[in-house]
This record gives C-alpha cells, sequence and structure tokens, in this order.
C-alpha cells in the first residue's frame, strides 16, 4: 500500500505544540518524498530538533487518514518516555508492544515497541513506521522494512552507519546544529582541551581504539579528571563518559571520594536502579551531581540542564558516537537559565574530530554515504598538538570554520577564485569583515535589531555602502542572510555613523 501524506485535520483532542519552522520544512520535505515515490526516507535531526515530535506528528497523520501506525524505539527503556510524549500530545489511544504491560492493545492504531521485542513477538500490521535511532541497525527492523510495503521514516542524528544508503533512498536535513544554536533550542559548547591520556601504540580493532585499551589508559588521568572538573564545572550538573564499566565505576569512587555524589548508569543497572536513578538526577536540586556512563545515556537521554560534559572516552573514528556524547549537555534550558555547556575534553576527541565536526554542526550531511564514510575514517595521533583558536573570537577547537562566532577561513586559493567577492572589507588597516557577504550578514543582523521589518533592508543597505563605499550587490537580500555576531570594528563604525547622522539632523 502507498501512503499518501496529507496535511493533518484540525483535531480537538491533539495538543501537539505549535511546530517551530524548520519543522514544518522538514515534515513538508517528508511527504514531498513520498510523493516523488521513496518510501523509505531518513530525517537527519540533532539533538533538540525533537524527533519523537516530529515521528509523532508522522504517526498522527496517518491516524487521521485511518491507517496504522508504528513507533519503534532501540531499546525498551526508551518506551516509557515515548509513550508518556505521546500521551502529551494527546496521543493517548495508543498500545504499548510489550510482555505484562498494562498498556497492552493490539486493536489501537497507533502502536509503540521496541526492537527488542518485535523480534521476539513479531511485527503488528502497519501502513507507517517510525524508526527512532535509525543508526542502530538491528537486522529485526531492517529485515522487515525491506520487506514491508509500509511507508518508513528513519530518525536519527547521526545517520553514519554502514548500509543505510540500501535501505532509505532519500535523506532530509531537518536543521543543523548551528541553526538550533541560533534559534535558542541549543546553547553554544564552550570547550576546555584538558589533560589526555597518551594513546601512542594503544591496542587497536578495526582501526578503532578497543574499550580496554581506552580504559586502561584512561585510568591514568582519573585525578586530573576530578580535579579539572572541580575547577571549571564544579556547580554543573555533569555527565561523564567513560570506556568501560570499570572504567567508570572507578572515575565514580574518585568523585565520591572527595565527596561529590557520582553515580553509573551502566546495562549493569537494574531496571528499578535505573528509574530511581533517572528520577533523583532529573530533579533541579538533584543530590546526584555527576552521572556516569559508556554508551547508555549517549542516545535518547535528555535532561536539559546539564551543564556539562566529560568525555573520558578516546576514539579516533566513531565521530557519530562522539556527537551523541557531546549532544547530552547542548538541550537549553530556560528554567534554569543555563546559557551554554561546558565540554571538558580528556580524551582529545574534540581535536582529532574537529574539522568533520565544524562541517556537520554547520551544514549536517549531504548524502547518507557521507555519514559513513565519516565514522570509518581513522584520525591519527599528531603528537601534543596545541588546539588552534578561531581568530575572530578565541574559540577553540578550530578547523576552519567557527562553531562560536561563525568566522570562516578563506584559503589562498579561494581568494583568488572569487576574487571580486571574496576580497576583505578594510577602511586603512582596520579589517570590518572577510568578505563583502560577511560585510552584509552583519548590516542585515544590526538592521534587524534595531529596524522594522519594512526598513530592514534599506538600513542594512545605508550601512553596507556608508562602510564598503559602494552598494551591495543585488544578489544580496533580507531572505536567507543568517544571523552572524558583529565585530567590534562593524559595531564602532556603525556607531559613528549614528553619532554622526544624530548631529546632522541638529543641525
Amino acid at each position: 500500500m502507498t501512503l499518501t501524506l496529507f496535511e493533518p485535520k484540525i483535531d480537538s483532542n491533539i495538543t501537539f505544540p505549535p511546530p517551530r519552522d524548520f519543522q514544518v520544512i522538514a515534515h513538508e520535505a517528508l511527504r514531498d518524498g513520498i510523493r516523488q515515490g521513496h518510501r523509505c526516507q531518513l530525517a537527519m535531526a540533532p539533538t533538540g530538533a525533537g524527533k519523537a515530535y516530529l515521528g509523532l506528528r508522522v504517526c498522527h497523520e496517518a491516524l487521521q487518514k485511518g491507517r496504522r501506525a508504528l513507533f519503534v524505539a532501540d531499546r525498551e527503556a526508551l518506551i516509557q518516555q515515548v509513550s508518556e510524549t505521546a500521551d502529551r500530545y494527546g496521543l493517548v489511544n495508543h498500545g504499548i508492544i510489550m510482555a505484562d504491560h498494562w498498556r497492552t492493545n493490539p486493536s489501537m492504531p497507533l502502536q509503540i515497541a521496541s526492537v527488542q521485542t518485535l523480534a521476539s513477538r513479531g511485527w503488528p500490521t502497519a501502513d507507517v513506521i517510525v524508526i527512532d535511532e535509525c543508526h542502530s541497525m538491528y537486522s529485526t527492523w531492517t529485515d522487515h522494512v525491506m520487506r514491508t510495503r509500509a511507508a518508513v521514516v528513519g530518525l536519527s542524528a547521526t545517520p553514519f552507519s554502514h548500509g543505510l544508503g540500501r535501505i532509505f533512498s532519500r535523506l532530509v536535513n531537518a536543521t543543523t546544529m548551528a541553526e538550533l544554536v541560533r534559534a535558542g533550542v541549543l546553547v553554544p559548547m564552550r570547550v576546555f582541551s584538558c589533560t589526555r591520556p597518551d594513546m601512542t601504540g594503544a591496542e587497536t580493532s578495526g582501526g578503532e581504539w578497543t574499550e580496554n585499551a581506552a580504559a586502561e589508559r584512561g585510568m591514568v588521568i582519573i585525578g586530573d579528571v576530578v580535579a579539572e572538573w572541580a575547577r571549571f564545572a564544579s556547580d554543573r550538573k555533569t555527565i561523564v563518559f567513560g570506556a568501560t564499566i570499570a572504567h567508570c565505576e572507578e572515575i565514580a569512587r574518585q568523585f565520591n571520594g572527595v565527596g561529590i555524589m557520582a553515580a553509573v548508569y551502566s546495562r549493569h543497572t537494574k531496571p528499578e536502579d535505573r528509574r530511581a536513578l533517572l528520577a533523583e538526577y532529573r530533579k533541579p536540586d538533584s543530590a546526584i551531581r555527576v552521572l556516569i556512563s559508556v554508551e547508555a545515556l549517549a542516545k535518547g537521554f535528555d535532561v536539559p540542564d546539564v551543564g556539562c560534559v566529560c568525555d573520558c572516552r578516546p576514539l579516533r573514528k566513531s565521530l557519530s558516537t562522539a556527537i551523541q556524547m557531546w549532544g547530552r549537555g547542548l538541550r537549553a534550558s530556560p528554567a534554569t537559565r543555563k546559557t551554554d555547556c561546558i565540554l571538558l575534553d580528556f580524551s582529545g576527541n574534540i581535536i582529532r574530530f574537529a574539522a568533520d565536526f565544524e562541517n556537520v554542526y554547520h551544514n549536517g550531511l549531504v548524502a547518507l554515504d557521507d555519514g559513513e564514510k565519516l565514522d570509518r575514517t581513522i584520525r591519527r595521533e599528531s603528537g601534543e598538538t596545541v588546539p588552534k583558536a578561531c581568530p575572530a573570537c578565541g574559540f577553540t577547537p578550530f578547523a576552519g570554520r567557527c562553531m562560536s562566532c561563525g568566522h570562516e577561513a578563506k584559503s589562498k586559493c579561494d581568494i583568488e577564485h572569487e576574487a571580486g567577492v571574496m576580497r576583505e572589507i578594510r577602511i586603512g588597516k582596520t579589517k570590518y569583515a572577510d568578505d563583502d557577504r560577511h560585510l552584509w550578514e552583519q548590516v542585515v543582523a544590526y538592521a534587524r535589531e534595531y529596524s522594522a521589518p519594512a526598513k530592514q533592508y534599506g538600513r542594512a543597505r545605508y550601512l553596507y555602502r556608508d562602510i564598503a563605499g559602494a552598494e551591495p550587490p543585488q544578489t544580496f537580500t533580507l531572505e536567507g542572510t543568517p544571523a552572524v555576531p558583529i565585530t567590534r570594528n562593524v559595531a564602532n563604525k556603525i556607531r559613528s555613523i549614528n553619532i554622526a547622522y544624530s548631529r546632522r539632523c541638529v543641525a
């Protein structure tokens, strides 16, 4: 059966929050994909983009057409979280496929299930299937998706797994991390490159350091982890990622030994203990200040007031794992007035992955094969490399385009190739912008903040002309121009232009 996704009808029982612009665009892109004949599509949505929101909206749309929908989570531990979210949105008429669960009801048109349960119980009839965290490629769902005629939407922040391109025929970039930071959905990341283990000659398997090797090298610096956390983030709720469970337990012992309450959350933690740990940790005034894990907290775990992530798990291939770990602290928390997240890098990962992470941060992926290549590329050690800082704001690490202020380095060949556009904007010895486009972005940012909508283009145009001495290119518009920080030199120049204008008016 081919499913056509239409705009949902109004339903008074449904209480979905109003969608953000990028969620509307992503949903419409999925509809376009169906119209173009793509039965299986993958939506790449970073932490904070609302993957569950998008997936449940797709399910709701199917229900309104009289179809059956199935939402698949990759772990039983996430089933309750998805169910509670569905209830909050008004989708209370759903069943849960799980042994002895009070909500088991096969007649419900919306079912929520884990991959593990479906492997043992089989698949219910569904016209639409949403696969959350689809980069976890269990044969249970990959085999079924290839056989079924249902429309399939995969959701992932890191679709980097081998073989995704053979299952999904279309990639939809819902949004990027940079866009979510500008929108206030995510907070900026402040990175401190701390004491790192020496991984020279460490054992590898398939090109990646083995967990035991990473843990053995990491054990040496655990004292530094506690000391540097106390220096940079002692007032912040924290998640720590270690290399093995034994490594995590030793980190917890060291924290507890100095009076900082820490706990380990792993596959060995009993279900009832997990529930108690998470219930306590989610409290704003939680007694547990530090929660430690290998991977159990890396996917689908969201506690918005986490203000620090300690990365103690050295990697040299799996960028996707690094992004999942770092993303646990990036969600905004207006209730606690959280303004940023500190990443304490005890692994060297942020330096190894800097260039590739910057690209994903700003642009997402162009094709599914791109993510696969990123996760199989070995980043080799280069000795005690000093992290390069952004020349505009000082943020580290910096590879080519800053994740803090957006400054982008221009290579010599780029400037020569685009000689008429990529020139710096200078007056005397004062640099105002990297190029014409950068100056336009700054004056537009100023006009948006200080001018009425109808006057913003004119204000930006006059400021550009006063600074650059020429009219902006006709291709420069307000629409689509990204928000960028205004450099100190441009801010000072605009201030002087405003003062001069005021004096002329008085005269």
